[in-house]
């Protein structure tokens, strides 16, 4: 008989990257691209000070920035250049991911997060066929979320197994940034495409055995804060606008004593053993240590993603988790 008062907990977690490695063949091209002397030296600057050492892309030899490859011949790939390999590689990195996982059998819920492509078939379909899962296990599609979806699907993960304790839930996020690389020369839009990489991470959700326990959700909004981060669709793929001002934007929000209170419910910082924080470039993790004071190596794992996998999106949470599951943290 299920549990019914079931916690919520991440039984496991897996996570897979392409083959290529695309971030020194970019930081020549995007430091080539600016006009400016200038700012190419600072562009130069900021990306050996970025904390990330590799990054990675589905395109394989086409990743290539040398003349003629595919975003450098004549005219830039347009949007359905791009989504015809998101919907070919988009779900064979996820597979991937999946299969990496010790134990995917007896699903009942299937929850995929994704911004970074559109498809239908949706992904979530060509998954679920792909595993052989039953026709009336339930799907939901996370989509153009950005960034936080990964926290969104694995919260919505929770509030499955808290409703239904017997469920058993695969929660997949799949991002390939690396197709929407834009002919722009702004050094400002330069250095937002020097943090993105492609990647894909499955997880485990359900109300029994060990893992990571999720609590409570928590949700909280900047205002004016929505021209910040914009994510546009266009003719040639989804430019991407990541304002330098995020870092100072969310320092000063967790600054609020009201916000961090809720965010430790109640509690102290110093208290809390293990911090998953998404790596969305250096300059927000060191935001986030200095706003709640934090030890240094207090955010290791999310570090450690951030250098060898760059900011995959959505996907990035799961991968800073599942280095922090090897650990096994009472708290977090």
């Amino acid at each position: 008989m299920p549990n019914m008062t079931a916690v919520a907990r991440i039984n496991a977690i897996s996570g897979a990257v392409p083959g290529t490695d695309v971030d020194a063949n970019y930081r020549t091209w995007a430091q080539d691209r600016l006009a400016d002397p200038r700012e190419a030296r600072l562009f130069g600057r900021m990306a050996e000070r970025s904390g990330i050492d590799h990054r990675w892309s589905v395109l394989g030899e086409e990743a290539s920035l040398e003349s003629g490859r595919f975003y450098t011949r004549d005219a830039q790939p347009t949007t359905a250049e791009r989504m015809k390999i998101y919907a070919r590689e988009a779900p064979l990195l996820a597979l991937e991911a999946i299969g990496k996982l010790p134990d995917a059998d007896g699903i009942t819920h299937l929850v995929v997060a994704s911004c970074t492509g559109f498809m239908a078939p949706g992904v979530d379909q060509v998954i679920a066929r792909a595993l052989g899962l039953r026709g009336d296990v339930e799907r939901i599609a996370i989509g153009f979320m950005g960034c936080y979806a990964g926290a969104t699907a694995l919260r919505t993960a929770g509030h499955i197994v808290r409703s239904d304790p017997g469920a058993r839930v695969l929660v997949v996020a799949i991002e390939l940034p690396s197709l929407h690389l834009q002919a722009d020369s702004g050094l400002e839009s330069m250095l937002a495409m020097a943090q993105f990489s492609d990647g894909g991470a499955a997880a485990i959700v359900s109300g029994e055995g060990s893992g990571l326990a999720l609590g409570e959700g928590l949700s909280a909004t900047l205002e004016e804060s929505d021209t910040l981060i914009t994510w546009t669709v266009g003719d040639t793929g989804f430019a991407m606008n990541l304002s330098g001002e995020v870092p100072g934007r969310l320092a000063e929000a967790l600054g609020s004593p009201a916000l961090a209170q809720r965010i430790l419910g109640g509690g102290d910082a110093a208290d809390i053993e293990a911090w998953a924080v998404h790596p969305g470039g250096k300059s927000i993790l060191d935001a986030v240590e200095r706003a709640f004071a934090l030890p240094q190596g207090a955010l290791a794992e999310s570090r450690e993603v951030l250098r060898t996998c760059g900011n995959m999106s959505s996907a990035t949470i799961l991968f800073v988790l599942q280095r922090m599951m090897e650990r096994r943290p009472e708290t977090g």
